[in-house]
């Protein structure tokens, strides 16, 4: 005790002399206690603790002994790096489970275990641990959504608090283990990761390679190519550090050419927000690697170093970026739209395609008009976390019947929809912060600072792109990209730990005992026990839920559906998807595919069970509603079908599908005169019409005898639904000839119907026409 108290007044008497200059002072932390030693007991670990502002007589120890990052023994780095080259490199090679439910599997598995390893090789530390205000953000949102599982959606909400958890967790470790060393090890992760996710995507782009089931072509691991680029676009910052901070020039080759590969992915995919923040990182980071270039190793690079460097580069951008697709999907998207057949094309026509009037945002911007009206209404509270999806429908534009998306495709407008006031208090904070950070960045000149630049810069650049991408898509959510997101900002905060920044938004400490990490130990293997239930879980409501999706494709491809050969077949279709709703109802977007099916088969009984098993969890859908108002009429139980249509006509009562079911209902009631003044009133605003509607309509003036209006309906539903207007003219053709008895209007009719007419339905059309026209056409 006596050497301890000797030693912390001689630290006082050294800052006392030197308060005018930066102190630099060789400390020996013991990790079982909070007292400086100066004796290497076991355990203890050397470390530097540099102050960039003066230190003086009144800076209490605890302040001044910031905890420095694990060190000897810690494998948390290892395991951070490790997960993200896995999660993103992984793909599902079949269709029974979702890609990103295999990569969200992987990451909270990585980090659970991260943490548990940390705990149990601290389970003797008494040393202190790091805090960072940034800290507090999950925390927040965690807190809010446990919250709202009683008050909102409890699954969805049950999901936020999941995942804004492992992103505190993953940030936790981060802070206190990735030190000025252990950066590298973690860009190689990422590096790497996205390498494999470049590979993949290149092998479906020039080889169609068809091993990982895919949608938008190339995506790679990642079943989307628009969420395969945005973290792609998120890794070009690593993968530039790790490229000028290295030497040998075997690494230097290797990293020249996966770099450019890795972007000729990018530009591959085309997608415009991630070709936009791969730029702007890119940019960012080549301006401000000449600021630290003596931090920077390329500076030491002899010519053939750099000749290598920016040779390999170019050729490798260039000569992949020319080769063409051999792509089957791609090769026909590229005649349709004219996108380009090699990456270099892809790139550049989609860039020139950015533009506020495109059909991709006018769509988003329908989202995003409806999520303005709820951050309107609802300023404090929001949605609740994660409802957002269901309770939408509430919010969308009057008349609007079909859900746009099930994301906002604006992370930003999507967190204070769901979470009002606490969502912007997390904006608030997290962009000052980053402010902060990027200011303290570029002040900061002092050795240890610029130092520190390198992996900041980084972080930060990454983080650029990552919200560059977040104001068009929905990368928050996907745990790769997320995963990402929580990275850099440990990265920043650990950093902020090194430069001696304190205080409440910054670096604190959090006092530590031994039973601190025994509970933790416990908790974590708590965590990684439900970890492990909800896999199992998630695999095998998945996996019934998608086979049933299949057999019931595959029977309606068949186009004989109701042959006895698929009785078998639909036993087994509907098991499994009552046994994969039973676990989780809240498939909404691949659930009531089935029930689609169903309904074209006929078997409406089934059709509506499945359907109101999605209604359960999403009550404010209007097309699944009106679909089991519909199967309810075609079951004779009206009632029923009422009571569904009456939930419709609340939420939207202008939509047009909520219109013509009301019509539908009142004709299978014996209400025809209704049903018919009704399309009489709807008529006089044509666009809100539909197809179902412009048919029963055109029945109902058939049998009022109002002819010229059935004629008036069909024409109208060739403009509101063109696709179907050989059927169409024939009721038209049909009219003149049994009802109207005018041989010209007829011929001329006809003339249409075979106008329209594919070749080789010519024959079965002909046998529709009467003979007696036949000659005349």
């Amino acid at each position: 005790m006596v050497c301890q108290v000797a030693n912390l007044l001689y630290l006082l008497n050294m800052a006392k002399k030197k308060r005018s200059q930066s102190t630099t002072i060789p400390l020996v932390i013991d990790s079982s206690s909070e007292t400086l030693s100066n004796s290497n007991a076991r355990g203890s670990v050397t470390g530097v603790v540099t102050q960039d502002r003066k230190i003086n007589s009144k800076t209490s120890s605890a302040e001044f002994a910031m905890p420095i990052e694990l060190g000897k023994g810690d494998w948390t780095a290892i395991l951070l790096a490790l997960m993200m080259f896995f999660a993103p490199a992984l793909g599902v090679p079949h269709e029974m489970m979702l890609q990103d439910t295999l990569k969200s599997i992987i990451v909270a598995f990585f980090v659970l275990g991260a943490a548990l390893l940390l705990f149990w090789s601290q389970r003797n530390r008494r040393d202190a641990f790091r805090w960072h205000g940034v800290m507090w953000l999950p925390i927040m949102l965690t807190a809010y959504a446990l919250v709202g599982m009683y008050w909102a959606h409890t699954f969805l909400s049950g999901v936020e608090a999941i995942r804004w958890f492992i992103f505190a967790v993953m940030l936790w470790l981060t802070i206190n283990s990735i030190s000025r060393d252990k950066f590298a090890t973690l860009s190689w992760g990422i590096h790497l990761g996205a390498l494999g996710v470049a590979m993949w995507g290149l092998a479906q782009a020039w080889f169609d390679l068809k091993y990982i089931p895919q949608g938008p072509n190339p995506a790679s691991t990642f079943v989307n190519r628009n969420f395969a680029a945005e973290f792609m676009g998120c890794t070009v910052a690593f993968s530039g550090y790790l490229l000028l901070s290295s030497k040998q020039r075997i690494t230097l080759a290797f990293l020249a050419f996966t770099a450019a590969f890795n972007i000729v992915y990018i530009m591959m995919c085309g997608t415009r927000s991630a070709l936009v923040g791969t730029a702007a990182s890119f940019v960012t980071f080549a301006i401000v690697a000449v600021v630290y270039r003596k931090q920077l190793v390329y500076t030491t690079w002899d010519s053939g170093k750099r000749i290598l460097v920016i040779g390999l580069f170019l050729s490798t951008l260039f000569g992949l970026g020319l080769v063409k697709m051999g792509n089957a999907a791609m090769l026909a998207e590229n005649a349709s739209e004219g996108r380009g057949t090699f990456a270099l094309e892809r790139g550049f026509n989609r860039a020139k395609q950015i533009k506020v009037g495109d059909g991709s945002l006018g769509v988003r911007f329908v989202m995003w008009r409806a999520t303005q009206r709820i951050i309107e209404q609802r300023p404090f509270s929001g949605v609740g976390p994660g409802t957002w999806e269901a309770a939408l429908p509430l919010y969308q534009a009057e008349g609007s019947q079909l859900e746009t998306d099930y994301y906002v495709h604006n992370e930003l407008l999507q967190l204070l929809a769901e979470y009002g006031i606490v969502g912007w208090v997390f904006l608030i904070w997290l962009f000052a912060y980053l402010l902060a950070a990027f200011w303290r960045t570029l002040r900061n000149r002092s050795a240890e600072g610029m130092s520190e630049g390198p992996l900041r810069v980084t972080a930060l650049c990454s983080l650029l792109a990552l919200m560059i991408v977040s104001n068009i898509g929905f990368p928050w959510r996907l745990a790769a990209t997320g995963a990402m997101f929580a990275l850099c900002l440990g990265v920043l905060a650990a950093s902020d730990a090194r430069l001696g920044y304190r205080g409440f938004f910054s670096t604190t400490r959090i006092v530590w005992q031994p039973v601190y990490s025994q509970i933790g130990a416990v908790f974590m293997m708590l965590c990684l026990a439900l970890a492990a239930f909800i896999t199992q879980q998630a695999a095998e409501c998945e996996d019934k839920i998608v086979r049933s999706v299949k057999m019931a494709l595959t029977i309606s491809q068949s186009g004989d559906f109701n042959n006895p050969k698929w009785d078998k077949t639909k036993v087994e279709m509907l098991k499994l998807i009552k046994e994969g709703t039973d676990i989780n109802p809240h498939y909404r977007k691949i659930t009531p595919m089935v029930a689609d099916e169903l309904a074209k088969w006929g078997d409406w009984k089934n059709a509506v069970w499945v359907w109101e098993s999605v209604v359960s969890s999403r009550p404010y859908v209007v097309a699944l509603m009106s679909n089991i108002a519909r199967g309810y009429a075609q079951m004779g139980q009206n009632e029923k079908a009422l009571a569904f249509l009456e939930r419709c006509k609340k939420i939207q009562p202008k939509a047009a599908g909520v219109r013509s079911l009301e019509v539908i209902l009142l004709s299978r009631m014996g209400k025809e005169p209704q049903a018919y003044e009704a399309v009489k009133t709807y008529y006089k605003q044509p666009e809100t019409l539909d197809y179902d509607m412009l048919n029963a309509g055109y029945v109902l003036a058939i049998r009022k005898s109002d002819f010229q209006f059935a004629i008036d309906l069909m024409l109208l539903r060739n403009k509101n639904a063109p696709g179907n207007e050989v059927d169409a003219w024939l009721k038209i053709a049909t009219v003149y000839t049994n009802f109207i008895k005018d041989e010209p209007k007829a011929v001329d009719a006809f003339k249409q119907v075979m106008k329209f007419t594919k070749p080789e339905a010519r024959e079965a059309t002909l046998k529709q026409i009467p003979a007696y026209y036949h000659p005349k056409l």
